[in-house]
């Protein structure tokens, strides 16, 4: 017959085991839990993240605001980037300036329209000679500032009534590709100013960037003309999703070319003819 036996109590070494043991499965349990919690807390920020990144975003810089204001047309363009999706941020002619241009393309912007001084003729001596186009800026220019890219033939000096002041800076293809931070996603750009197209350089210079097609003048062009033109090009491209050339060609037949330069609406690459908004987007 077995003799009962009492349970007899655990020695202090056996004590320290069983705690030792209990605070571990506290611990474990706890980093379990706080793991779901940040999982399912975090979650919803992703998505919003997620969906902030994803939106259609274009930009209308308006160097132009400061010698030829146009709000009707700012409103218009915006209305017509808004009504399709797009975020739109807008930059009046202060902040036009060359590090603007130089962190273009780090904000992600699927399409930009330029309303900006531009000229394709430089003064060399007393003629004015056919080169790429410069851009302006509406940053006063100094033979001290971006010193090293006036000695690469990036910017140039500039002006309304050149030879006579006041003298801007002016970007040119080669600071696109050489000093232009980050790379365009796919960008259409829309290049308002004269004599965008008048040689491909500067388009080039931007496709090289990564922009998909780029759309200009090609000759000389007032501010009235090329701000009817484009809200109209706007419509063919973003509300009506036309490709490239079938919006190009749609609002020269609305508006015609440039009454007093004869200046023509084209676009580059002859490549993106067939390009609509929507293959681009799904691209990018």
């Amino acid at each position: 017959m077995l003799e009962p036996r009492l349970k007899s109590e655990p020695s202090k070494k056996e004590r320290r085991l069983a705690t030792a043991v209990f605070l571990a499965l506290i611990l474990f349990i706890a980093a379990i839990s706080g793991y779901f919690t940040y999982t399912f807390l975090d979650q919803p920020q992703n998505q919003t993240t997620n969906q902030t990144s994803s939106q259609l975003k274009a930009a209308i810089v308006d160097q132009l605001s400061l010698t030829f204001p146009n709000q009707t047309f700012i409103q218009t363009a915006t209305n017509t980037l808004k009504q399709a999706g797009y975020a739109v941020d807008y930059y009046a002619g202060e902040e036009v300036t060359v590090e603007f241009y130089r962190n273009l393309p780090t904000h992600g912007y699927g399409l930009i329209i330029l309303r900006v001084h531009s000229s394709a003729a430089e003064l060399q001596g007393e003629e004015f000679v056919e080169t790429s186009v410069g851009i302006f800026t509406s940053e006063s220019y100094s033979q001290t500032k971006y010193v090293y890219e006036q000695l690469t033939d990036q910017l140039l000096m500039a002006s309304y009534t050149m030879p006579q002041p006041p003298y801007y800076f002016a970007i040119i293809p080669k600071f696109v590709t050489s000093s232009m931070k980050g790379t365009f996603q796919n960008t259409i750009i829309i290049m308002m100013g004269c004599e965008g197209l008048n040689n491909t350089k500067m388009a080039e210079a931007f496709i090289q960037k990564g922009a998909k097609a780029y759309i200009g003048w090609k000759g000389a062009v007032s501010a009235s003309h090329t701000d009817q033109a484009t809200a109209i090009l706007l419509q063919y491209l973003i509300t009506e999703k036309q490709a490239i050339k079938q919006a190009v060609d749609n609002a020269i037949k609305d508006v015609g070319p440039d009454p007093i330069y004869n200046s023509q609406l084209i676009y580059y690459p002859l490549e993106a003819r067939e390009q609509t908004i929507e293959k681009i987007e799904d691209e990018s």
